[in-house]
């Protein structure tokens, strides 16, 4: 159970983000962005060692919002061999010093990703100890018990981050949210949430969608 610490942070969530979104081929801004914590939810990690988000930040500083999603993991030490993913280190008033990582490159993230959309994993709520997120919703059709990981390398696109899993599925995981209750058709399983709108409006939109491996 990943204990909520409410505390401070150096630099904030959103201060890395602010500098890191920009760097990535899906963010579709002309600039920097004016960002806002909007809603998601957290993973636990059953050895209790690394901290598991997935957030949404709502991007105002174009014509329109744009919500992101941006899963990250949080670690009291850097991760071996993911120099690339790192998105910033901080400073935790109860924790001390944080690396957090772009969490699609983060091996706990995938294992927890892929229980949660079998239905082995409970979403949590992302600021209150100990209670699931009841807001997120998750299917699997497949026809294995477990789909089969280690996930794989994974690898930006213009319209999200996609990583396979050891028996050839794509997970897709979709970077710029657009409202919508419902995946897409085809899939073997997804992942929806929620978060705020500027104008205060709930809304809904798939997060994640497991499509089969090519030629099945």
């Amino acid at each position: 159970m990943a204990i909520i610490h409410h505390t401070t942070l150096k630099p904030t969530k959103l201060e890395l983000l602010t500098t890191w979104l920009p760097t990535r081929p899906w963010y579709v801004g002309a600039g920097a962005p004016e960002l806002t914590k909007a809603g998601g939810f957290r993973l636990d990690d059953p050895e209790g060692e690394v901290g598991i988000e997935f957030m949404v930040a709502v991007d105002t500083s174009g014509p329109e919002p744009t919500a992101y999603l941006v899963p990250l993991t949080y670690r009291a030490a850097p991760l071996t061999g993911a120099e690339h993913a790192l998105v910033g280190t901080m400073e935790h008033g109860v924790l001390g010093p944080r690396w957090a990582y772009d969490g699609c490159h983060d091996p706990v993230l995938h294992a927890e990703l892929l229980a949660l959309v079998e239905g082995r994993a409970q979403a949590m709520a992302q600021s209150i100890t100990d209670t699931p997120d009841r807001e997120v919703a998750r299917s699997y059709t497949g026809d294995s018990p477990t789909i089969e990981g280690p996930l794989s390398t994974a690898r930006d696109t213009a319209t999200g981050t996609e990583l396979r899993t050891g028996d050839g599925k794509l997970v897709h995981l979709h970077r710029v949210l657009h409202p919508t209750p419902l995946p897409p058709e085809g899939v073997l399983g997804h992942v929806t949430g929620a978060w705020q709108t500027p104008d205060d409006t709930r809304t809904r939109a798939v997060f994640v969608t497991l499509h089969p491996a090519p030629g099945t």
